[in-house]
């Protein structure tokens, strides 16, 4: 695996991989932000609550200092905190009629884990050169 790593670097650049990698992270954490931000208006009552919306957004929003500030820590750190969407976006699939919201969540929250593995290896060995 890392042999076949270091073959992709060699080949197209660290420079443009790591572009490639903070594009796909910035796409999949503002497409996943507003899909938590509408479940959690989905599990509104009668009375609106911000609680929920604050509790599935929370997490995420406290990566945005590392995303804007291009930490491939963070990112990392970010990367394992996806998964946990990835996790919510699976058990939605099993609800009746949560299925396309669950598959696009764990679809999103896949493609964050991807992206910020990727950005957080490429960036570090980036910063060594």
């Amino acid at each position: 695996m890392r042999q076949w790593l270091e073959d992709v670097e060699t080949r197209h650049g660290i420079d443009n991989l790591t572009q490639k990698a903070r594009q796909l992270v910035v796409a999949s954490f503002v497409l996943l932000l507003l899909l938590v931000i509408y479940r959690g208006f989905l599990l509104q009552g009668d009375e609106f609550n911000w609680r929920p919306v604050v509790a599935f957004v929370l997490p995420l929003v406290l990566f945005l200092p590392s995303i804007i500030g291009k930490r491939a820590r963070g990112h990392a750190w970010l990367a394992f905190v996806s998964l946990l969407y990835f996790t919510q976006g699976v058990m939605l699939v099993t609800l009746p009629g949560q299925g396309v919201r669950g598959v696009l969540e764990a679809i999103t929250a896949l493609a964050l884990f991807t992206g910020c593995m990727g950005y957080a290896r490429f960036r570090s060995r980036q910063l060594r050169q």
